[in-house]
């Protein structure tokens, strides 16, 4: 069982992790992806853990639901689709544009309002798009704008000023902080800004996997219920069209799941099965895999995950490798990624 009363802040130091992956190409170890994995139990306990899960972490955008659940609690009237926006980290396609200015509207606020930095869409086709027709960076093109315009309307609510609202003695800003040390079970160890000018705290990989277990498991109707809700049901609106968050939460029922900047990546299954990942190197290829292997060894069906299992490694055209977890890390998967082509003995 959790505790009611967050514990002491994680220690703030180089993290001890280990190897997660292994770059393959040829039957030969081409490369390595060092990081840390988190399997919790139904029951919040830790059934697999490898590296270094106590250190202090910076989330990023995988702490969004979390930031959603706070922004509830503080009385922001979403659900659905808006919701599911609220803890997005979207692609910029028009649905999630339109989302925006939508939660904007009814909080009686306009795109002038915002204070996330201008940028371009993050999905690459809809930012190519932009390029070919001439269109400049935006605040509301920005992956995080659905979370601002969020913010904004839960500050309007309160009566809390608006212009400040990115500042972290902000009251907003200091309720979500008390959110995350709720549902993470642990102090926060240190307070930066994210990439879109939000305040990001820093907690350890296993206070992140516990947050996203209570928020999948919490009793219908709750805030936290709401927003795995929402995100499930809307997958592609919490990301985008082609996402791999979005691709995994349909292969897998029932299944919550968010990624961030820099290799991190949670999912939580409805009991309260949770995993959290982070690659060192923030590599992106080896995000994916790690996190399919740890929810294999949460219990999901290796056969719903052998979609998961890595990008192919091409040379000449054709395949001769992949991304695969390590050995300790994928027993549970093993025969699914031969199966999809893993290469080698890693």
């Amino acid at each position: 069982m959790y505790s009611s009363f967050p514990a002491d802040a994680p220690v703030v130091r180089e993290p001890l992790h280990a190897a997660v992956a292994h770059l393959v190409r040829g039957g030969v170890v081409e490369g390595i992806h060092y990081g840390s994995v988190v399997v919790l139990d139904a029951g919040g306990q830790v059934q697999f853990q490898l590296g270094d899960i106590e250190a202090a972490c910076y989330p990023r955008s995988a702490l969004k639901p979390v930031q959603a659940v706070a922004m509830l609690r503080a009385g922001l009237p979403l659900d659905g689709d808006l919701l599911a926006l609220a803890a997005a980290s979207h692609s910029g396609e028009e649905r999630h544009l339109a989302g925006t200015r939508r939660i904007l509207e009814l909080a009686g606020l306009t795109e002038a309002d915002l204070r996330n930095v201008p940028d371009m869409p993050y999905g690459p086709a809809v930012r190519d798009t932009w390029i070919r027709e001439g269109r400049q960076p935006s605040r509301i093109a920005q992956n995080c704008s659905g979370k601002h315009a969020a913010m904004l309307w839960t500050a309007k609510l309160n009566g809390w000023s608006l212009a400040d609202y990115l500042e972290p003695e902000h009251p907003l800003q200091q309720a979500v902080a008390e959110i995350v040390e709720d549902l993470t079970g642990q102090r926060v160890a240190a307070t930066t800004v994210d990439g879109c000018g939000a305040p990001l705290f820093a907690v350890s990989l296993h206070g992140l996997a516990r947050a996203v277990s209570r928020i999948v498991s919490a009793a219908p109707g709750t805030p936290e219920a709401r927003v795995a809700d929402a995100m499930r049901e809307h997958a592609e609106m919490a990301s985008g069209a082609g996402r791999d968050v979005a691709a995994l939460m349909a292969a897998v029922p029932g299944l919550l799941a968010k990624d961030g900047f820099e290799g991190v990546q949670v999912a939580a299954l409805p009991d309260g099965r949770a995993v959290a990942v982070k690659i060192a190197d923030g590599a992106d290829r080896a995000r994916v895999p790690v996190a399919a292997a740890a929810l294999a060894r949460a219990g999901v069906d290796p056969e719903l995950l052998t979609g998961f299992s890595g990008a192919a490694l091409l040379g000449g055209g054709r395949e001769v490798g992949r991304v695969r977890p390590v050995r300790s890390l994928e027993p549970a998967v093993a025969s699914a990624c031969a199966q999809a082509g893993s290469l080698g003995a890693a």
